[in-house]
């Protein structure tokens, strides 16, 4: 599993994709209505736009509203992934000098683990010189 941090920028970028893709849905699906009277719609095409790539297919109403939902739930959900990753971040709640205090405290803990390592490699080396000899022994007549 990932450390939050990475987490975290990859449900950014999903949420990146999914506004994207919610703009490119209502952008594609929606049907051409007029706001007002003085409202125009164009049916020409540009001469630099791509052919059937903007191409508009719009949705029944309703389907095209449930799409929008959808779209919008799934978007929620994101920024609620993302809210919970970022309240776990670590340090949040802790000042600047907690922080310091704690990680001093770790390297201690580091340090004191460390000797203990060397300590069990040193009995290691001294029961494996035994075994040695033991062995050594057994196979003399």
């Amino acid at each position: 599993m990932a450390d939050k941090l990475t987490q975290l920028q990859d449900a950014v970028d999903q949420l990146a994709h999914q506004f994207v893709a919610s703009l490119w849905y209502v952008h594609k699906h929606h049907d051409l209505k007029k706001l007002n009277e003085a409202d125009k719609i164009l049916e020409d095409k540009k001469e630099n736009e791509i052919p059937d790539v903007d191409k508009l297919e719009p949705y029944p109403e309703a389907d095209f509203k449930a799409g929008q939902l959808e779209l919008a739930r799934d978007l929620i959900v994101k920024e609620q992934q993302i809210e919970y990753l970022i309240s776990v971040l670590p340090g949040l709640e802790n000042s600047e000098k907690d922080q310091e205090q704690l990680i001093r405290q770790l390297e201690e803990e580091l340090k004191e683990a460390e000797v203990r390592r060397q300590q069990a490699v040193k009995e290691k080396e001294v029961v494996l010189a035994k075994l040695e000899s033991v062995i050594r022994s057994v196979k003399r007549p």
